[in-house]
């Protein structure tokens, strides 16, 4: 890999470049052009992996000499995709189906560098069990922290590096940074893979 390789972060998302900040690599921020729409059939984690892989591929495409790093995650809720919810009353529907129950969020990274012809894809999911009625999460709680932090951007509504940490019972994972939405350990070790030095 020739040295100088430009690395892309192929999505807008404020909470991935903040992450990917933490690895101190200058890196670029471009908008992949990409339909999001589930296809039939298709499962929360098939469609993550998908757009993952297709928001690398879209950015690539127009830096073929960069590494470029794709992600996308999906809530999975008995293997029903939940999406950001957009609105208010669209969390409080998400919030309370999910009350007492473990969603899985699906949190796929790729990366792709047309020059070199390389291409990885991986999944990092992450178990979380919210709290029930019986922990303490009633409705007002539920309301108080949809006015508080307001995580209509957030895929299942809930952001555990902010205050939507009080509605969770227990995270389950291997990629600490997964459940913000981009899961590090994956993301240094296909960065490496593709010639990027991480340190």
């Amino acid at each position: 890999m020739p040295p100088g390789r430009a690395l892309v972060l192929g999505s807008t998302s404020r909470y991935r470049r903040e992450l990917l900040e933490r690895l101190r690599i200058p890196f670029e921020v471009a908008s992949p052009d990409v339909d999001e729409t589930p296809r039939p059939g298709e499962t929360p984690r098939d469609l993550a992996m998908r757009l993952a892989l297709d928001k690398a591929r879209a950015v690539a495409r127009l830096h073929p000499q960069a590494v470029v790093i794709g992600s996308d995650q999906v809530a999975d809720l008995d293997g029903e995709a939940l999406g950001k919810p957009g609105t208010h009353d669209r969390a409080v529907a998400q919030l309370h189906r999910m009350r007492g129950r473990t969603v899985v969020f699906q949190t796929a990274v790729a990366v792709v560098c047309m020059a070199s012809g390389f291409e990885q894809v991986d999944l990092a999911p992450v178990k979380v069990r919210f709290c029930s009625a019986e922990d303490g999460l009633g409705d007002a709680e539920i309301e108080a922290y949809l006015r508080a932090e307001k995580p209509y951007d957030c895929a299942g509504s809930a952001k555990s590096e902010g205050l939507g940490i009080a509605l969770l019972a227990a995270i389950d994972n291997d990629d600490p940074t997964a459940l913000v939405g981009l899961p590090l350990i994956r993301t240094c070790r296909m960065i490496r893979a593709a010639g990027v030095k991480a340190l």
